[in-house]
């Protein structure tokens, strides 16, 4: 924890915001003081960790458009939450320039949706876009693009987003800041609960009841989110800390702090992971066994003789299921076609398909760049 470098630390809405829902000007100067002393930007100077490269992924925006609007409570319609996504975002964004500004540094804004960060191109220009403003000095403030997301909105309080983001940065560690000081294997108010210092790997939580609502009520996430997000993470070869706003420095500087998620898998350079956990399937392709076997075993792209049935409206680009012919998601992928043109490209090879219809459609459904497989089939 101590020697990483490049860090993405989540903070949620209910640790930024009053209880009426407006932002909380002293919260944010907090973490902001935490995160400036950090980078080596305090006025005192002590520049202990000079190197350290911070992006903040800040829910709030919703919770921050409350109060201007009128509303006392976040929304339960999609409309309203947008419009409050509208107002907060700016409100918040403002916030944070304002308290970043008296340690001299620049912050800058970037929202992101699923389809951002999944479609190849847009993840390419994710990527510049966070590594040119660290490599500038400036503080990369992310959050989910609420005022145009739909699905995308209930995305686990920007939880789920902070461990895709710790992937698509490469980032050392994660730090996920809650109202509570770590996981316990309990309700934390309830007698008799402890704190879990350590998961080395689901074997750790077997049996832990975790809780799925924040206290606030102006998140939308809670225990469940933020596990499932150091799940993820995890998962992708970055550790993670999940631990108390109250407690961020400590985490940030590696001290002994919450609880701490090693790694259980290897880091990849790739954007699959967000075309996994990210995206939102439009339809479904049901594969044959031969071509069930051909993605899942031998990785390789689907072609239009391997398609069995199809469901769903979706154009070309949009995320779709591969399912086995018993119903069962074995993969997940961009298809190259609409949904209407399919049926007739079902079980044909792509030799006689191009030579009725055009060299267009000679080529595959869904490229093996573009699929990632979920389950092992059998």
């Amino acid at each position: 924890m101590a020697a990483a470098r490049r860090i993405v630390v989540k903070i949620g809405s209910s640790s930024l915001t009053t209880a009426a829902g407006g932002l909380d000007a002293d919260r944010v100067d907090a973490l902001v003081d935490v995160l400036a002393k950090v980078l080596g930007q305090d006025a005192g100077g002590d520049g202990g960790a000079v190197g350290k490269e911070i992006v903040l992924v800040s829910s709030g925006a919703i919770a921050a458009g409350l109060a201007p609007l009128g509303l006392d409570r976040r929304p339960r319609d999609l409309a309203r939450q947008q419009a409050a996504a509208s107002v907060g975002q700016g409100l918040l964004v403002a916030r944070y320039t304002a308290s970043f500004a008296r340690y001299g540094r620049r912050v800058g804004q970037v929202l992101l949706t699923t389809d951002d960060t999944s479609r190849r191109a847009h993840y390419r220009n994710a990527t510049r876009t966070l590594d040119q403003l660290l490599a500038m000095g400036a503080l990369p403030i992310v959050n989910e693009n609420d005022t145009v997301a739909t699905d995308e909105i209930r995305f686990g309080d920007n939880d789920r987003l902070a461990a895709l983001v710790a992937h698509l940065v490469r980032a050392d560690l994660l730090v996920l800041l809650s109202d509570v000081d770590g996981l316990y294997d309990g309700d934390p108010r309830s007698p008799g609960t402890s704190r879990i210092d350590e998961v080395k790997g689901p074997q750790d939580l077997a049996g832990v009841s975790i809780g799925s609502a924040g206290r606030s009520g102006v998140g939308t996430g809670g225990m469940v989110t933020k596990v499932e997000a150091a799940r993820i993470a995890a998962a992708a070869g970055v550790p993670v800390v999940l631990t108390s706003a109250s407690q961020a420095g400590d985490a940030l500087l590696g001290r002994p702090t919450g609880t701490y998620f090693h790694r259980t898998g290897r880091r990849s350079a790739d954007r699959l992971l967000w075309l996994a956990h990210a995206s939102e399937p439009r339809g479904a392709l049901t594969l044959d066994d031969g071509a069930v076997r051909a993605v899942v075993e031998r990785r390789t792209s689907l072609l239009p003789a391997g398609i069995a049935a199809v469901e769903g409206e979706f154009t070309a680009g949009d995320p779709v299921e591969l399912r086995d012919t018993e119903g069962r998601a074995v993969a997940r992928g961009l298809v190259n076609f609409d949904a209407k043109e399919i049926p007739r490209l079902i079980g044909r090879s792509t030799r006689d398909l191009a030579r009725e219809l055009g060299p267009a459609y000679e080529r595959e459904v869904v490229h093996r760049d573009d699929l990632v497989v979920l389950h092992r089939h059998g």
